[in-house]
């Protein structure tokens, strides 16, 4: 037998529903709805003026549509009931009467279903007739549907990519930049400077007077433009079907070139094709730490390029942890000499900049006049280009992203920079 479900609080809730609606309905129609034009004035059911009778309207509305969500949520309740339900064929008198037969007195175990056990649960008879919170049923079930065995939730990435933490480029802008059309920087350099002015007497028949004669040797010099470059293999597939790619390839690769750059600028060593760095030019001076705090270290150097190399140092490059000691140096009584901790303190020494470089050889410091002394000459800027014609990359479907850059670099007066050792 089909059992027949009924559900009270449905019921309810919908003579209450379609009571409200008769009632906003009468309302509209003595305000003129149908004649289509809405004039409150006209309506007798409300009290108060027309904002008044608004107010209720707006206020019988929301009723209307609180009563509907609560019709919408039990009939959502009785729908899963009503599909749930199921009867057994056999009951326990069908089983008594079974046995009658065999003279056996068999009894069929009665199969509750899922709507049974709802509207016999003790949650739903306290429920039924009663608006407010739906009634909830605890029931055993043999298999839990879990994240795991069921639906697996849809997760979408956000866009944000984090880079790799690799070392920024941290020295270049120290370097003036200038462009070059030609395959190396090619400059005369004064390596003879021989100044004899002194006084001289006038000529006369006895004591000519002759002037001393000066010496000036020019030598040519020379940097090469060298190149740095990487590439990327990439599929077509990952081009076409993830826009994002492009940009994050356009941004990455050129970064790779700059922070090889960056690193040349220091440490390269001059044997092709690397840059000369500045830690490598041949003829720069040294100043040794020794047991001099490095404070003074570091302002000795500045008076050797002041006296040796008649250069203005606006610089002063170290190794962040070189830097580090200095930034944490204190008086006898712990005073801080570079700042309070709570401050972010001066990221200067003797009055000149500070460039923090991972790539500088820790415990070495270079004192320089980059400004008037060094040049980045480009020859050619960072370029990006794609080609599939790489070995077998068109018939693979791959492209090859290549990017690079030509420079020169010039460090024209050797003096100008001294290195502190030691540190």
């Amino acid at each position: 037998m089909t059992a027949t479900i009924t559900f009270p609080a449905l019921d309810d809730i919908e003579e209450t529903l379609k009571a409200k609606q008769d009632q906003l309905g009468a309302i509209f129609a003595e305000a003129g709805y149908d004649s289509g034009t809405i004039d409150l004035a006209k309506v007798k059911l409300l009290p108060g003026d027309t904002h008044a009778k608004a107010e209720a309207i707006r206020s019988l509305n929301d009723e209307l549509t609180d009563l509907g969500k609560q019709c919408d949520e039990q009939r959502a309740v009785l729908k899963a009931a009503t599909r749930a339900h199921t009867s057994t064929d056999k009951t326990e008198d069908d089983g008594a009467e079974d046995g009658a037969e065999t003279g056996k007195a068999t009894r069929t175990p009665v199969t509750k279903s899922f709507g049974e056990l709802f509207t016999q649960s003790k949650a739903y008879k306290n429920k039924s007739g009663n608006i407010g919170p739906e009634a909830k049923l605890d029931v055993e079930l043999k298999t839990l549907m879990s994240t795991g065995a069921g639906w697996l939730p849809e997760t979408l990435r956000t866009g944000r990519v984090i880079d790799f933490p690799t070392r920024p480029v941290q020295v270049t802008d120290i370097i003036p930049q200038t462009t070059t059309t030609q395959a190396a920087v090619v400059y005369m350099e004064e390596t003879t400077f021989t100044n004899n002015a002194a006084e001289t007497l006038e000529s006369t028949q006895a004591v000519p007077g002759t002037y001393p004669e000066a010496v000036l040797v020019l030598t040519e010099q020379s940097s090469t433009v060298r190149k740095i470059a990487v590439f990327l293999p990439v599929t077509d597939e990952q081009l076409e079907d993830e826009p994002q790619v492009r940009g994050y390839i356009n941004n990455r690769l050129p970064f790779m070139v700059r922070q090889r750059l960056d690193l040349q600028i220091l440490v390269g060593n001059g044997t092709a094709p690397n840059l000369r760095g500045v830690n490598n030019v041949v003829g720069i001076q040294t100043q040794a730490k020794g047991a001099d705090p490095v404070p003074d270290a570091v302002y000795k150097a500045i008076v050797k390029v002041r006296t040796i190399g008649f250069a203005e140092p606006n610089a002063v490059v170290f190794h962040p942890n070189d830097w580090q000691d200095v930034r944490l140096l204190r008086t006898a009584d712990g005073l801080y000499i570079w700042g309070n901790p709570s401050e972010a303190g001066p990221e200067r020494i003797w009055g000149l900049t500070i460039a923090q470089a991972v790539a500088q050889t820790e415990n070495t410091a270079v004192v320089g006049d980059f400004a008037q002394f060094s040049e980045l000459a480009v020859r050619r800027g960072i370029d990006v280009q794609v080609s599939n014609s790489h070995g077998t990359y068109f018939i693979e479907g791959k492209q090859a992203i290549r990017c690079d850059m030509r420079v020169a670099l010039v460090f024209y007066r050797p003096t100008a920079f001294c290195t502190v050792t030691g540190i």
